[in-house]
């Protein structure tokens, strides 16, 4: 029997039957109706009975990088949105972008009694993988592609190949690339490949790459920009690993004087909330953050019903949005 059915037949909401079931408000008369349903059909709560045979919880751990930052409360609100229509609560792990932290959470994790695990990787070390093998409980990754694992990502290299196109039509001699490390495979590796594959099709080389490293901070974007032009002062354009680098970019051109788009052209990835308000607003790819939130729990509790199912892999598109730190 599921929630709906007890609905229907006690003649309330679906919503309803899942408060009583995890001992939320209800009304007298509501909770009567549907506590005579479930006495009269001896039904128990399937999350109750999987902890009785398996001892483990309906909870779900979410590792995540930072929770400060733009894309992560999209990504938790999609996954939020799945679990609580399934009667799920989640234990959220902040991890501050901490590898030492990350792994911890990972080994407490696996000796818990939580039913699955969502987690939103950057960077993946040899010791990661030894973590993930020992996992007895199904685990979702998003933001990376791991051989083996059910992954959400996003297409990284065509949405930097698409935006380097977008600069390479106005640039008119070596590209600057504010990036973050290749340890990185999606933020780091696959975007970069994406503009080294852009310059190519212009017919132009890596040597007319000029690139530096970045944190994935403002404060990070500003300090990387300065160093990229006091290795290449003439470039007229500029690739930002992300948002968050791109805006602090603008912040030192601003500071030093330096007209946008009239002198340098720059792109970031992401369409956080201060891409779009910035002045002026940053040309930049939109990922679907939320989406793959929703994508990931969904992927999850189909492998807690049945942790035999294939692997699955889901890349997610993206939208160019141009904007004013473009010509175009």
């Amino acid at each position: 029997m599921t929630i709906k059915e007890i609905a229907k037949l006690a003649g309330v909401s679906n919503a309803a039957v899942s408060r009583y079931l995890n001992g939320g408000s209800l009304s007298a008369e509501k909770h009567d109706r549907i506590q005579k349903v479930v006495e009269e059909n001896k039904y128990v709560p399937s999350a109750y009975a999987r902890v009785m045979r398996t001892k483990k919880s309906n909870q779900i751990g979410v590792i995540v990088p930072k929770i400060n930052s733009e894309s992560v409360p999209r990504i938790v609100s999609g996954i939020s949105e799945v679990l609580n229509e399934e009667s799920y609560k989640f234990v959220l792990a902040d991890t501050n972008n901490n590898v030492k932290r990350e792994l911890e959470y990972l080994e407490i994790f696996q000796n818990s009694q939580l039913a699955g695990v969502i987690f939103i990787a950057t960077i993946l070390t040899k010791k990661h993988m030894e973590l993930l093998k020992q996992m007895n409980i199904p685990v979702v990754i998003i933001g990376q592609h791991l051989s083996g694992y059910s992954c959400v990502s996003y297409n990284d290299f065509h949405a930097a190949y698409d935006l380097a196109k977008v600069l390479l039509n106005h640039c008119k001699g070596a590209m600057g690339m504010i990036c973050v490390t290749d340890k990185d495979k999606a933020a780091g590796a696959a975007r970069k490949q994406g503009v080294l594959e852009a310059l190519k099709d212009a017919g132009k080389s890596e040597k007319d790459l000029i690139t530096v490293l970045s944190q994935f901070t403002i404060e990070s974007g500003f300090e990387s920009m300065k160093q990229l032009l006091e290795k290449a002062p003439s470039i007229d354009t500029v690739f930002c690993a992300t948002d968050n680098i791109a805006v602090g970019a603008m912040l030192y051109l601003r500071e030093i004087g330096k007209k946008i788009p009239e002198e340098i052209r720059l792109t970031g990835i992401g369409n956080n909330q201060v891409a779009q308000i910035i002045s002026p607003s940053l040309t930049t790819a939109k990922y679907y953050y939320k989406t793959s939130g929703i994508e990931a729990a969904k992927i999850l509790l189909d492998l807690i019903k049945d942790n035999n199912q294939p692997v699955k892999h889901m890349q997610l598109g993206y939208e160019i949005i141009k904007r004013q730190t473009t010509l175009e």
